[in-house]
């Protein structure tokens, strides 16, 4: 089936989008040995990739990780601290805090995205001002999960009081 017989066809309503991307992708690549399914709408939810991604940093697939997240990551601000999460794994800590502000900027009440900046800064031993408010105003958003950044804080300030 030549182009033009395709797209009339398609036009004609006798074929699916889904057959004429099918038979298109045949007619240019001339033979067609296996068939490709060509997928037009993501089937994941946002929810749905973050959990793929979580699959994949679990068995220290920081690469496919970062994909699904950034997929979610259009939908989905807080898609955004998991890509902090994964760039702080792989000690590129200028991407993780770059995330980290993006999450802060989509979603400012996410309390993890200030904890896990102040942890970045807390980590690189710089900016513990900075580290100090972001945890203390984590602990503000949040308070169910004060405890843990309270312990964020806790680690700043005894690094800021400890002598040089």
């Amino acid at each position: 089936m030549g182009k033009d017989k395709i797209l009339d066809a398609l036009h004609k309503g006798k074929m699916s989008k889904v057959a004429v991307l099918f038979a298109l992708h045949c007619w240019f690549l001339t033979g067609c040995a296996l068939p490709r399914i060509i997928v037009l709408d993501d089937p994941l939810s946002p929810e749905e990739h973050i959990n793929l991604g979580v699959a994949y940093e679990n068995r220290g697939e920081f690469d496919s990780a970062i994909k699904e997240y950034e997929i979610a990551s259009k939908n989905l601000p807080l898609a955004y601290v998991y890509l902090g999460n994964v760039s702080f794994q792989k000690n590129e800590f200028g991407d993780a805090e770059g995330y980290y502000r993006k999450a802060m900027e989509k979603d400012p009440k996410n309390a993890d995205a200030y904890n896990n900046l102040a942890w970045l800064y807390y980590t690189e031993k710089e900016r513990l001002g900075e580290a100090e408010a972001l945890a203390l105003k984590a602990g503000e958003l949040n308070p169910a999960k004060r405890e843990i950044y309270e312990d964020t804080l806790q680690k700043i300030r005894a690094l800021k009081s400890a002598p040089p």
